[in-house]
Order: structure tokens, then C-alpha cells, then sequence
């Protein structure tokens, strides 16, 4: 994510125990194992978020099928829901925040209940054996737009056009989920919406159908994807797509911005595929199967992501560097995601290092000159150095310290270990944990084996000590 108009921050259970009594001795109660069936937690166990993402399952797909009316603000779905049960579970919970009128697990209708806006409680007829797949199918209906949960107010709307993009949190606002990024799945999205608007959504176009007033847009996420980086736009868009170095784009402009904003935007989303192939040759093969973008005209404030399709605000100066950072993302954040959301500087501040280093690469000052700038300007910003960016805290996410100081890292790490090894530390980091999740300890602990160099005390000072690091070269300054 990148923030263009503001600074600043956006069970136990306890079995109960049956006394036996046989002539006068009580036998002892038998022991909870993992095979027996217990409700699934309400969170995954993020403390930043305690309610996001669940317990006892793993989504493998999402079947998402969506009608919007612009007009009214108003979200019908029918969403199926493939998971496996990674224990025995009398129940189970997905996030959810709109109102639901049923829920079927493998057609037959079950009992749910709604403990809490937030929470969508299914309780299965039989209790699910561990490692058991069913499909969930949540038929919900409301107004996404007013919804608050965690301070975010996230629906991005008016009567002429939706863009379903926010971060950390979204899906709850338009589909079920377990919605955290440690747990991803694949994707089928259909959107309904009437049939003189486009609908534009992550990785491939499969089809488009008219039904009366109608039309049905469907998208496929061949590759698994957090939640939070699913979305949709619908509205009136122009297009362009094609092949490049043998990887599909497509990209989308709103035609309610004015002629020149629509071409000023189009080019610059036409630069993702050549900005795509710059990051490939650093960083190897790119992780998906098409790459793109889509410019908003809504007043969204900041570019965000999504996966293989990021989504802009309208971009006039610096847009190509905001490319390249919503694309550096593909790999930092997307392909290797957060383990929790602690760790977001190892989203941003990579992706923010890449804008440095193509402004090295294509005539501005070398990455060196940048930290030195930037350390002699923020030298002395004591709110700077006191987030500590290796743990923020969930109010402070998106400060610009994860960003800025988080790059400053990774340049001083390059101009500490030499670019040969960052290089390989980079590569390294994508490939071995691409599809996956990761941590600070992983990566400081890779970046230690690829330098065969001790670099806790760097470390140290550049992600937790409330101070500017020492001007020392052990401190890569």
C-alpha cells in the first residue's frame, strides 16, 4: 500500500469433568485429545487483529458470486466456500459482516448464528472429522457502505462506480472468508452489475454473460491469494491488455476521469508490464499468472496491491515509482506474505527500497545517497525512530516510519553486506518462501547464512532502537 494524500496511520477450553462413582471411588475423567471435536477458535491467533482469520480450518477455494447496485449501495451474495478441517470441530467461524439469511454446508442447510457483527458462527449437523472437506455455501444480503469494524469504514463507493480495495482488512465487507493472510485459496469471482458497466478483478478474465439488465463478469485467481487482496471494481472503464515477454496484462482506466487524465493514466498503466519484467530480472520469475492495474476515479487516497492487479488513485507526479512499488509487492506481501501482521515492514519497506533503487537505475541518485539523505533529514524526527518498526503495533501499521525507515534498512543492509549478497538475500527470501509466509527472525536469520555475517546488533538499530543508528559502516552508514 501507498498512502498519497496523508501522513499517518490509517481458549481455552475447559472440558467439564464427569465424576463416575462406583463403589465409592471416582473413576478419572478421560483426557481431551486433538481427535475429539471442540469448536474452532474465532481468531487465528494474530494479536493484532484477535478476531481475524478463525481456527480449525484451512480455505482452499472461494466461489464468490456477487449482484451490486451502485444506486441503492446494495450487496446480494451467494458464496461457496471450499476448507478442510485441520481439526475434529463441532463448529466453526468465517468473517463475515453483513447480514446472512443461510448457510448450507454441502447443500443440506445447517445452524449459524452472528455472536457478533464481525463473526459467522456454522455449526455442522455431524461434527467435522480433522483433515474432513466440505463446501460452505453463505447467502448474505446489506449495505457494505456504513459497516465499521476495527476503525476502518472501508467500502469505496458512489452511483457510478465500486472499487473493493483496503488493507489489512476488506473481504468481510463483500465475501466470507478466514480472513488473514496466513491462510490463502484460490478464487472464482462473478459480479453482477447492469450490463452497460465493466467489471475488473484479479488475475485471468474467464467470460462475461448478459441476462436482461444484467451482466455477469467472472475473474480466476489461478494461484492462492490472502483475502484482503481479492477485489472487484465495477463501473465504466477503459481497457487494454496483451502479452508481454509471454505474460498477460490487463489494465483499466475510469472513463469518468477527463480525456487527459484518462490518458495520462493509461500510459502509466501500460508501464506495468515493462515495470513487471525490470522486477523479474532482480527478483526472478514473477509469481503469477498476469499482471495489470485499474486508476480509480473514486477519491480513494492511496494505490493498494491486490494481487496481479493493483488499483490506483489518479497519478500525476511520481506515478511510475508508486508502480513500481505496487508491483515490488507482488513478491513482498503477495507471494511471500506476513506471518502476522507485526512483520508489515517486510511488505513495505522492500517495496519501498525498489522505488530507490529504479530511481538509481534510471538517472537519479544512487541508493547510498539516498540513505544518507534521508538519515541526515529524519535525524533528528523523534517520531521516527520511536516506532519500532519490527512491532508497530495495529494503529501504527501504515505510518510512514514502516516505508521510509523500512527501506532505509534495506539499503543500509545492501551497503553493509555489499550488493553481491543482498542480491542473493533478496532471491533467496522470494523463492524459498514463495506460496508462503514470513517472519523478521526468518529473514534476519537469511540474510546472517547468505552473509556469514553476525547482524543482530544492525538489526537491532535499525528496526527497535527508539534512535537514529550510530553513523558507523557496521551500521551500513
Amino acid at each position: 500500500m501507498v498512502y498519497l494524500a496523508a501522513v499517518g496511520p490509517l481458549r481455552r477450553l475447559v472440558p467439564a469433568l464427569a465424576l463416575v462413582c462406583t463403589v465409592g471411588l471416582v473413576a478419572p475423567a478421560s483426557p481431551v485429545t486433538a481427535a475429539d471435536p471442540r469448536p474452532g477458535a474465532a481468531g487465528i491467533g494474530d494479536p493484532y487483529f484477535p478476531l481475524d482469520g478463525n481456527g480449525g480450518i484451512d480455505v482452499l477455494h472461494y466461489d464468490i458470486q456477487v449482484a451490486y447496485d451502485l444506486a441503492a449501495g446494495r450487496l446480494r451474495g451467494d458464496t461457496r466456500v471450499t476448507l478442510r478441517a485441520t481439526r475434529a470441530l463441532t463448529r466453526f467461524n468465517l468473517d463475515l459482516l453483513l447480514p446472512v439469511q443461510s448457510v448450507r454446508i454441502d447443500g443440506a442447510p445447517v445452524a449459524f448464528r452472528k455472536p457478533d457483527q464481525h463473526e459467522l458462527q456454522v455449526t455442522p449437523a455431524a461434527p467435522l472429522r480433522k483433515g474432513q472437506t466440505v463446501q460452505v455455501a453463505v447467502a448474505y444480503d446489506g449495505h457494505p457502505a456504513p459497516i465499521t469494524y476495527a476503525g476502518e469504514q472501508n467500502w469505496i463507493a458512489d452511483e457510478h462506480e465500486v472499487v473493493a480495495m483496503n488493507q489489512p482488512h476488506m473481504a468481510p465487507w463483500w465475501f466470507p472468508a478466514n480472513d488473514h493472510p496466513r491462510d490463502r485459496a484460490r478464487f472464482d469471482v462473478r459480479i453482477s452489475v447492469p450490463s452497460g458497466l465493466d467489471v475488473v478483478g484479479n488475475g485471468t478474465l474467464v467470460g462475461r454473460t448478459v441476462a436482461g439488465p444484467l451482466a455477469t463478469t467472472h475473474w480466476r485467481s489461478a494461484e492462492p491469494m490472502a483475502s484482503y487482496l481479492a477485489f472487484f471494481a465495477a463501473g465504466s472503464f477503459r481497457t487494454a491488455s496483451g502479452t508481454h515477454r509471454g505474460l498477460p496484462w490487463y489494465v483499466a482506466v475510469s472513463e469518468r476521469l477527463d480525456p487527459a487524465q484518462q490518458s495520462r493514466a493509461m500510459r502509466l498503466m501500460k508501464q506495468t508490464p515493462a515495470i513487471t519484467a525490470w522486477l523479474t530480472r532482480r527478483l526472478g520469475r514473477y509469481p503469477f499468472s498476469s499482471t495489470g492495474g485499474l486508476t480509480t476515479a473514486l477519491p480513494v487516497g492511496f494505490a493498494l496491491e491486490n494481487q496481479t492487479r493493483p488499483t490506483y488513485p489518479v497519478l500525476d507526479h511520481g506515478g511510475t515509482s508508486t508502480v513500481v512499488h505496487e508491483m515490488a509487492h507482488q513478491w513482498f506481501g503477495n507471494s511471500v506474505t506476513v506471518r502476522g501482521w507485526r512483520d508489515i515492514w517486510l511488505n513495505e519497506g522492500p517495496a519501498t527500497f525498489f522505488e530507490v533503487l529504479w530511481a538509481e537505475k534510471h538517472g537519479g541518485p544512487s541508493g547510498r545517497e539516498w540513505l544518507d539523505r534521508a538519515y541526515r533529514d529524519l535525524r533528528a524526527n523523534d517520531y521516527f525512530w520511536r516506532v519500532r518498526i519490527h512491532d508497530p503495533g495495529p494503529g501504527h501499521l501504515f505510518d510512514v516510519p514502516i516505508y521510509q525507515r523500512g527501506a532505509m534498512t534495506m539499503q543500509a543492509l545492501r551497503s553493509r553486506i555489499g550488493g553481491r549478497d543482498f542480491n542473493r538475500l533478496l532471491r533467496t527470501w522470494v523463492r524459498t518462501h514463495r506460496g508462503g509466509t514470513g517472519t523478521t527472525r526468518q529473514f534476519v536469520a537469511l540474510a546472517e547464512r547468505v552473509s556469514g555475517e553476525e547482524l543482530g546488533r544492525f538489526f537491532r538499530a535499525w528496526l527497535r532502537a527508539p534512535r537514529p543508528p550510530a553513523r558507523t559502516r557496521a551500521n551500513g552508514l
